[in-house]
């Protein structure tokens, strides 16, 4: 009967340890199975060299939500963002694809406007600016094409 005891014993534990690694792998891998917090705003870019899917939306350097998808439609790319709700933007905010330090990830950075019309869920940002390419700039500069 003790032997059973252990064996009870030892699968509750298990158990419990497996129940608590699924709920770090959730919390560390911010997953959402709820996305009740969130609301989607589409961004028109001419370019979205190296952004990605789950990539970080920041205000002033504070993450505010995520990329939800990329798309091409008409030779766009549509950038379909997931911002939290208690975050509202103006319909002047101006979108820009930034990277972190000189080589880092990108991620989009949003700097707010000065309107007083606010940017319905499903709703576009207007103004976006198209991440930097180092290495045509760089091309450029060693073939001298740059300009003056």
């Amino acid at each position: 009967m003790k032997k059973f005891d252990v064996e009870i014993a030892v699968g509750i534990f298990i158990f419990c340890g497996i129940l608590c690694m699924g709920y770090i792998s959730v919390k560390l891998g911010r997953i959402n199975f709820f996305s009740d917090n969130y609301y989607q705003i589409n961004a028109v870019f001419s370019s979205v060299k190296g952004l990605k899917k789950h990539t970080a939306v920041e205000i002033a350097g504070v993450e505010v939500g995520k990329v939800d998808a990329i798309a091409l439609k008409d030779y766009e790319a549509i950038v379909i963002l997931e911002i939290r709700n208690d975050i509202k933007l103006q319909e002047d905010a101006i979108a820009s694809i930034r990277t972190k330090g000189l080589l880092g990830e990108k991620y989009v950075e949003i700097t707010p406007g000065g309107s007083d019309q606010i940017i319905e869920p499903g709703g576009y940002l207007i103004e976006t600016e198209p991440p930097l390419d180092l290495e045509k700039l760089i091309g450029n500069f060693v073939f001298g094409k740059a300009e003056d």
